[in-house]
């Protein structure tokens, strides 16, 4: 089936889809209405009034849906944004100017450092420990380096809970806790927890949550969340002073950093519909990391693999190695890496980067029970099939 030419995409219909950054961001079928119903360019300005601000707009709820934003992450104010990283950039454009240092993760996304860059500011990482993790102490020693190199301390701390790369957990408190004693702001990067796991940002004590909308949120790309404390709310969602030196005029109400308005159409209102369920699915992430470990449990059954991950894990996203099991058939099969990809597509599983055999990652987000048994056994059965177990 086509669409003017496009190929319609039928993996979640069709497949058991472990992708490592699709898993979590599968839409809702109320999200698939929402769609439907405000595809249209402006469908959500049908009832703009004045002040003339999306996050303003009450029917559709819109206005109402940023302030539940806010409660249900536990902070002052929230926007919807067009992804997490138009909110680190707002973050970053707030407080951080040219010169200025900002202190990220050693695996922090490369958004991060985009963000940091367009600011004009430089980024310096905080070190991994042995375990591939940032700790908070860390974090001090980091701020405390560059206070001294620099003579002036750092704009802001950003830090991943868990990181795209291994998923690990991060002392986001300890390092939240480091930041402030030297009046150092902190952003939680929230990509891979806000909406599958509860975040209570003021008991974390960041000053920033970032969620991904996309990634987490079951929504459509791009959107995302940010939410701040009051402390930093009128300096990140400062509205324009400016006025036009011919006609005189000016647009007070409208947000800087927001470029006068939020998440527009039907990515905001997709998140909006999904977000019932979002607010119900937090309370089931033990049982989601629960089903994550038995999959990769299974694949450490097989000889030769490894977790390059923390295990047992505390995440559904897991990076694997499987040098000595997979891809030693790789290395004489006719189809090379891709004998994997095609045994895994052959059984209904679909997700691992094409072709991958040495190290890749998967995301069990989502998956039923059945599901979740079904995919361990896959592996085993791949396995046995070319004597790896």
């Amino acid at each position: 089936m086509k669409i003017n030419g496009i190929p319609v995409r039928e993996v979640e219909e069709n497949y058991v889809n472990i992708h490592p950054i699709q898993a979590a961001g599968r839409l809702t079928a109320e999200a698939m209405k929402a769609l439907i119903a405000y595809g249209d360019g402006y469908s959500t300005c049908d009832q703009c009034r004045k002040p003339f601000r999306l996050d303003k707009i009450t029917k559709p709820p819109i206005a109402e849906f940023h302030s539940d934003l806010a409660k249900f992450l536990n902070m002052d104010e929230a926007r919807a944004t067009p992804g997490a990283r138009r909110a680190f950039q707002a973050v970053c454009l707030s407080l951080a100017e040219k010169g200025d240092i900002v202190l990220v993760s050693a695996l922090a996304h490369y958004t991060e450092f985009l963000a940091v860059e367009n600011a004009r500011a430089a980024v310096k990482e905080v070190p991994l420990n042995k375990d591939n993790v940032v700790t908070g102490d860390a974090v001090a020693q980091k701020i405390e380096e560059v206070t001294r190199e620099e003579g002036k301390k750092p704009a802001l701390v950003m830090l991943d809970h868990f990181d795209y790369s291994f998923a690990n957990e991060h002392d986001i408190a300890g390092a939240a806790k480091a930041a402030h004693q030297y009046d150092v702001p902190i952003l939680y990067n929230g990509a891979y927890t806000v909406g599958i796991k509860p975040v209570d940002g003021k008991a974390l004590g960041v000053d920033f949550v970032v969620g991904s909308g996309h990634k987490s949120m079951a929504s459509p790309a791009p959107s995302g969340v940010l939410a701040t404390t009051s402390e930093y709310a009128d300096q990140v969602l400062r509205t324009t002073q400016m006025i036009g030196d011919v006609t005189g005029r000016k647009f007070g109400i409208k947000e800087v950093e927001m470029l006068g308005c939020t998440l527009m159409g039907a990515n905001l209102l997709a998140m909006m519909a999904s977000f019932p369920t979002i607010q119900r699915r937090i309370n089931d992430w033990q049982e989601y990391v629960a089903k994550s470990n038995i999959v990769i449990d299974a694949i450490l059954d097989i000889k030769g693999n490894k977790c390059l991950s923390e295990h047992p894990r505390k995440h559904t996203l897991t990076k694997v190695d499987t040098t000595g099991s997979f891809d030693t058939v790789a290395t004489t099969h006719k189809r090379r890496g891709f004998f994997f990809s095609d045994e895994l597509k052959q059984r209904g599983v679909v997700g691992e980067f094409a072709g991958a055999t040495r190290t890749w990652k998967l995301n069990t987000y989502g998956l039923t029970w059945d599901q979740t048994s079904y995919v361990a056994d896959v592996f085993k059965e791949i396995a046995e099939k070319y004597d790896l177990l």
